[in-house]
């Protein structure tokens, strides 16, 4: 069935780590007619799956596969940023919606969900070595006077927590002011903003037993394979988390027992973190409607849509 709103057009699901956020909506996609985007900061690169919880299965419902979009679309070892995932949101978006389906944004990285529903403006700015020097010995409170004639609704508070900071915002509204244009590409976005929660221990078990599960489907293989593609053991490091940790056990320096701690430790902190990313997105202005993790599919589904059709 295909759903329409006047007050939303785009369904946004977020949640730490290990909270099912994949398979709920592929499960709401393939019930309102509407296709998945992906928000994950490491789920861009190929060969790069079991690591970073590509749930290829999930996006089957009832047998049919729901589209999915901005999964597997650059070569491991290359460093994707936000500026390029709000790029390629923009693209998917426009056409998801000329096709007349419905967009799912779904996904952990905060800064890349805040980037589309807040609607940073990303374009990659270049340094104006003369403003920097007319600016120079401003205080931070001067600096602040300045920005705010040129932006007078602060939304990124932090964009006046140091000198630097605020030079460098005074810089980007500079070039945005001289450059309107920039501007006209970044299309309205009306999200209703969906939370999957887990109380903390239940969390902590489901990280555990998909770690475990991970490890063997074969996820030391399939970085072993990424290190025999060509990819150095720092290019790996760098994406963190399992990629690290399985990467100094392959190359000698954990034990696995010492690899596993280390790692399931990481992964917690993660998740940690992620809410607490999300609950200063709540406070920056962004509405979360929170559902219950625990509930069967059908209600959570059940739930969105009720919120949908509010």
């Amino acid at each position: 069935m295909k759903y329409e709103s006047k007050k939303y057009n785009l369904i946004t699901i977020l949640g730490p780590t290990a909270t099912g956020k994949t398979g709920i909506a592929a499960n709401l996609a393939a019930r309102i007619k509407g296709e998945v985007i992906s928000a994950d900061s490491r789920q861009v690169y190929r060969g790069m799956d079991l690591g970073t919880g590509k749930d290829y299965e999930d996006y089957f419902v009832g047998g049919v596969e729901v589209p999915s979009h901005l999964v597997d679309i650059e070569d491991a070892g290359a460093h994707y940023n936000v500026y390029r995932f709000q790029t390629d949101f923009i693209k998917v978006f426009n056409e998801i919606q000329s096709r007349n389906k419905f967009p799912v944004l779904c996904g952990g990285s905060g800064l890349y969900l805040e980037a589309i529903l807040k609607n940073y403006r990303l374009i990659e700015v270049p340094p104006n070595k003369e403003l920097r020097k007319e600016l120079k010995g401003k205080s931070l409170e001067e600096l602040t006077r300045i920005l705010k004639e040129l932006k007078p609704e602060l939304h990124n508070h932090t964009d006046v927590e140091t000198d630097r900071r605020t030079v460098r915002a005074i810089e980007i509204e500079k070039y945005y002011t001289e450059n309107p244009k920039l501007d006209d590409s970044f299309p309205e976005i009306k999200s209703l903003n969906i939370g999957v929660k887990f109380d903390r221990e239940l969390r902590r078990q489901r990280i555990t037993t998909r770690l475990k599960q991970r490890l063997e489907d074969g996820m030391l293989d399939e970085v072993q394979k990424l290190l025999d593609s060509g990819l150095t053991p720092n290019q790996l490091i760098y994406y963190g988390l399992e990629y690290k940790f399985l990467t100094l056990h392959l190359i000698g320096e954990l034990s696995y027992d010492e690899m596993f701690a280390k790692l399931e430790i990481a992964i917690h902190q993660f998740a940690k973190r992620q809410m607490t990313w999300f609950r200063g997105m709540e406070k920056r202005g962004t509405k979360i409607h929170w559902i219950d993790g625990y509930l069967p599919m059908a209600e959570k589904i059940g739930e969105i849509i009720s919120l949908y059709k509010s």
